[in-house]
């Protein structure tokens, strides 16, 4: 009987590389022995075994169960909806694009959807067509533009440059990823305000019939969310190690957790540091550890300052292990396995 289990990942494109460095940075490094490969392995994690694939085939062989997991844009995941695939993560923290309605700069007194469906109903009245719209996402557009009263209008296939389609008089609008939005400024386009169809980013998923039929790829599924959600904890905090004097350890607890900044995750450590000259009054040197969110860590700095802190240091944290992953248990929820 086989065990491996079979991860799918990005082979190219915008989040191909960064995919790999999420993953070495969660302590799931993958290896790729040959660049013109397409397989690789993460060594952290027994039978675990990688294939590399454009973004949307991720989602196909994960749909169809050729691969039991899979890392691919979330935009792609709703755009091929299917019964058998699992959100196990939708947030991984990196490849952040939106889905956005943008129309010509010059229709200036198109701002929102609202007034789009006014547009279009101009369309099909002066024009006596329905308003083209340019996009690669389909079903997501349709169901969007029809949740809003928006019928008249023609879904026009579009490859490569879907920005430069409404000045090549191919499409009225477009539908279409932004990052940042140069690119549709460059091409004398703006979103609507009220037009994100979806905000993306990368996401892990599985499938489901493997999820549930399989105590293997269930146990490597877990396997990878233990140390994705510990990577994404570990990256709101900073580990601060200061000295200071106190009387006893309750007294250096006092002072440090003067301010809620300081009291770290469950209070801070406190050890006694040996072969210090005492002062007078009998006071001794402890080491304190404790963690802070990171963009709170000035502000600790400061109150650690304020009580006789030295010597902070601060140090990155790779990882936060909970007693239990959240993520695996919201999946084993979704499974009906709780």
């Amino acid at each position: 009987m086989d065990d491996r289990v079979l991860l799918a990942l990005p082979s190219k494109g915008a989040i191909a590389e960064p995919t790999l460095n999420f993953l070495r940075d969660a302590g799931l490094r993958v290896d790729k022995p040959n660049e013109r490969q397409y397989v690789g392995s993460v060594p952290a994690i027994s039978g675990l075994s990688v294939l590399f694939q454009r973004v949307k085939d991720v989602v196909y062989k994960v749909a169809d169960g050729t691969v039991q997991l899979g890392i691919t844009g979330l935009d792609v995941v709703r755009e091929n909806p299917s019964d058998e695939i699992v959100l196990l993560h939708p947030e991984l923290g990196y490849g952040h694009c939106q889905l956005v309605v943008a129309v010509p700069e010059d229709w200036v007194d198109v701002t929102t959807m609202t007034d789009l469906v006014e547009i279009a109903s101009d369309f099909r009245r002066l024009y006596g067509r329905t308003m083209r719209v340019a996009t690669t996402y389909a079903h997501m557009t349709r169901d969007y533009f029809h949740a809003r009263g928006l019928h008249y209008f023609t879904l026009v296939k579009a490859e490569g440059a879907i920005e430069a389609a409404p000045t090549i008089g191919y499409a009225d609008i477009i539908v279409d990823l932004v990052q940042t939005g140069t690119t549709l400024r460059e091409n004398h386009l703006r979103p609507l305000s009220d037009g994100t169809i979806v905000e993306a980013q990368a996401c892990l998923i599985a499938n489901r019939t493997a999820l549930k039929s399989s105590p293997h790829a269930l146990k490597v599924a877990q396997h990878m969310l233990e140390f994705i959600d510990a990577a994404l904890l570990g990256r709101r905090y900073r580990q601060l190690t200061v000295n200071i004097r106190g009387v006893s350890p309750e007294d250096v607890a006092a002072k440090v957790s003067g301010s809620e900044l300081t009291r770290g995750l469950r209070g801070p450590t406190i050890a006694p540091i040996f072969g210090v000259a005492q002062s007078e009054q009998a006071d001794s040197w402890y080491t304190v550890t404790l963690n802070v969110e990171a963009h709170h860590v000035l502000e600790a700095v400061t109150h650690l300052r304020s009580v006789g802190s030295s010597e902070i240091v601060v140090s990155p944290v790779n990882a936060i292990f909970l007693n239990e992953s959240h993520s695996f248990q919201c999946v084993l929820n979704e499974l009906g396995l709780a």
